[in-house]
């Protein structure tokens, strides 16, 4: 599949602000909720009765509390974060030079959005926040990243008959923040959209290289 293009190349810099409007939503959530919650099912606080819930929560790793390993795992992921961020910006500047469709660049954006603001984190929050682990080599870089939206939608235990879950008990969906979900939101859309954003077949390019000059009855000839 191909990319659709538009008729013109687009301006890289109201998909730049769509990440900025992300990463400021997210980074004031995750400022009000460090300040008015406490941690934990402490400070609970129901949003949808028992459907949805802000639980302040810290994730010292990556998306549903995965870790690498100690001490330096984290300085790795956060380098790999910031090389991933670099990667889509890049990316987003040549999608609009390319005139690709605009909605595919503003998943782009989406992704951009949420992954800076989890790279924020990461870097500034073992400072700003103090929230580094106590055996992290150094505040900078090591911050844990700060999550609030809760949706149980099963807690209890798995059947046991359940295949590699079987017996074991679930606390809920994992809980996450603004950040995660424009990532989410935006893989979702590309994955929905994607008769709109890419063409089936690729249109032939005109050679320009010179076709051999054969007669159209040249087996007759003799």
């Amino acid at each position: 599949m191909h990319p659709t293009r538009a008729t013109r190349p687009h301006s890289a810099a109201k998909f730049f602000l769509l990440a900025l409007l992300i990463i400021v939503l997210d980074q004031l959530s995750k400022w009000a909720v460090h300040t008015y919650m406490q941690p934990g099912s402490a400070g609970e606080i129901p949003v949808l009765g028992q459907f949805a819930k802000l639980n302040y929560t810290l994730n010292p790793g990556m998306a549903f509390g995965a870790q690498l390993p100690a001490p330096y795992g984290k300085l790795v992921l956060t380098a790999f974060r910031s090389l991933a961020v670099v990667g889509l910006v890049y990316y987003i500047i040549r999608l609009c030079r390319q005139r690709v469709a605009a909605g595919y660049i503003a998943c782009m954006a989406l992704i951009l959005g949420g992954a800076l603001g989890n790279l924020i984190d990461s870097i500034f929050y073992g400072i700003i926040y103090n929230n580094a682990p106590v055996a992290s080599p150094t505040r900078w870089f090591y911050g844990q990243v700060i999550d609030m939206i809760y949706v149980p939608l099963y807690v209890g235990y798995f059947p046991k008959s359940w295949p590699l879950i079987g017996g074991s008990y679930s606390g809920g969906f994992p809980i996450f923040n603004i950040a995660d979900s424009s990532i989410f939101i935006g893989v979702v859309l590309i994955l929905l959209n994607q008769s709109r954003f890419f063409n089936e077949s690729q249109p032939a390019a005109a050679s320009n290289e010179p076709q051999p000059l054969v007669a159209a009855d040249a087996e007759n000839l003799g």
